[in-house]
């Protein structure tokens, strides 16, 4: 009892409180006028960036936790989590138990982030090049809509470090490790450790048998084939 009085003294903390209660109360229900699907005991940290594009499907599993606040994770955040479907019948969807900090995803054609990973800091995960290649185009109204697009599919239990770029076209297996501010342009498959720009192959997560947590392993120059 002594505790919370004196948490209520600290007057400090008011507009943390302040907003706690906003993105429990309010903030749902204004992500879901927007066209957001939900899960149960969805949770936000701060307030996200999120548009949603009309005829796209937008959705967060039960238990995901969404975190804008640099005052709430270690590492902090530049910016709030950024969420954005930028086309008619794009997808763009987070599993449950998902976990991430300033992290922007942005689905022209589709994303898809399996349940329980984990996005560090500032991570950012897009499906397009945003930019027409050809400089005549790129400098026409027809730029947006002649980007490149290729779908990105993150499995399970993935954890992804920092910083870092998961670009369009990529499908990363379950339980897989991406490194601090690696960029990743081509598939990585299960269990693989990755990091890097370009990202490559430097270990694996030995299988899960005890009971306790995946071991890594590293790749040194004698393992390389």
């Amino acid at each position: 009892m002594a505790t919370c009085f004196q948490r209520l003294l600290r007057i400090q903390n008011y507009p943390q409180y302040m907003g706690d209660l906003w993105c429990c109360l309010s903030l749902p229900w204004r992500l879901r006028w927007k066209g957001c699907i939900l899960g149960k005991g969805t949770k936000f940290i701060g307030t996200p960036i999120v548009s949603v594009a009309p005829g796209s499907a937008l959705a967060i599993g039960d238990g995901a936790v969404l975190c804008s606040d640099s005052y709430r994770t270690a590492l902090g955040v530049s910016h709030p989590i950024i969420l954005r479907t930028l086309r008619r019948q794009a997808e763009l969807r987070i599993g449950a138990g998902a976990r991430m900090s300033g992290t922007t995803i942005c689905a022209a054609l589709r994303v898809v982030i399996g349940a329980r990973c984990v996005i560090g800091a500032n991570a950012t995960i897009v499906d397009s090049d945003f930019h027409a290649l050809d400089a005549a185009i790129r400098s026409s109204p027809l730029d947006a809509n002649s980007a490149r697009v290729a779908p990105v599919e993150i499995g399970d239990d993935v954890f992804i470090g920092g910083g870092s770029y998961i670009l369009k076209g990529v499908t990363i297996g379950a339980e897989a490790v991406i490194g601090a501010a690696s960029v990743v342009t081509k598939d990585v498959p299960r269990r693989t450790i990755v990091a890097g720009n370009p990202a490559k192959p430097i270990g694996i997560v030995a299988p899960n048998t005890t009971g306790e947590h995946g071991r890594m392993r590293l790749e040194t120059p004698c393992q390389k084939r």
